[in-house]
């Protein structure tokens, strides 16, 4: 997905099987698995084909460009500076009960997708009163049939803002997966083209998991010197030194 991302998508025309084969074969891929992958993601509706003589290109369908395009908006956006906090918290109150498991799961794997964390059981926190409209979204679509509550609060005067965060959201293992991305990235000098595009896919693929890993929490909620500020900026800047290049490679490959 990320090289349907990051080549395919911003040029929107049909792309022939032989480019993306050559170019999953950088990272190890065998012809065998890249085609096996793109059957998949056909068959989950992301992409169709079209038979040109013995050749077969592939295009994004409708819901394929929407997901991209939703993603690429997730991914590039984000990191790109603090947004300005006015102190109120969204509290969400949903319990799922135990013998409904898989909706507990997937109820937690999307809420903690749209940035929630959970400091006790049933409750649910962010401090971007605007997911609301997402966390209805999710408990509509997944079906959630148990009472559910939202409130808008501000933190009173009873225990520590600090510790609701720390209760909420593993920010120490976070802030770990953000220093490897630093050391992994931060030395990378391309000197080709097919390099640049191998380093760029390799810098979006790991960077792509943050949007989702990372709730966006204000800085004053924030470690200091937090480092996902750092990997922010490494990402930006290594994304826009290397966009050229790697876009020409893939030009090059397509031709």
């Amino acid at each position: 997905m990320t090289v349907l991302g990051e080549y395919v998508l911003p040029r929107d025309v049909p792309v022939w099987t032989s480019t993306l084969v050559t170019v999953l074969a950088m990272f190890g891929i065998e012809e065998k698995s890249a085609r096996q992958a793109l059957s998949r993601t056909a068959a989950e509706g992301w992409l169709e084909s079209e038979r040109v003589g013995r050749r077969v290109r592939w295009s994004l369908t409708k819901p394929g460009h929407r997901l991209l395009s939703e993603g690429a908006h997730r991914i590039y956006e984000f990191g790109r500076g603090p947004e300005s906090w006015d102190g109120r918290w969204l509290m969400l109150f949903v319990s799922v009960p135990e013998s409904q498991r898989d909706l507990r799961h997937r109820l937690r794997t999307r809420l903690a997708w749209a940035g929630f964390g959970s400091p006790q059981p049933g409750v649910w926190v962010s401090p971007n009163t605007r997911r609301q409209v997402e966390a209805a979204k999710i408990v509509a679509e997944l079906g959630v049939e148990t009472p559910v509550t939202s409130f808008l609060a501000e933190h009173g005067e009873i225990g520590a803002e600090a510790d609701l965060v720390t209760r909420a959201w593993d920010l120490r293992e976070l802030e770990e997966r953000y220093e490897d991305f630093i050391d992994e990235f931060t030395a990378i000098t391309p000197t080709s083209g097919q390099k640049s595009l191998h380093a760029q896919t390799l810098l979006v693929h790991e960077w792509r998991r943050f949007p989702f890993l990372d709730p966006g929490l204000p800085a004053r909620l924030l470690p200091p010197n937090w480092s996902g500020a750092k990997a922010a900026d490494l990402f930006h800047r290594k994304h826009d030194d290397w966009r050229a290049d790697s876009q020409r490679h893939w030009e090059t490959v397509m031709a």
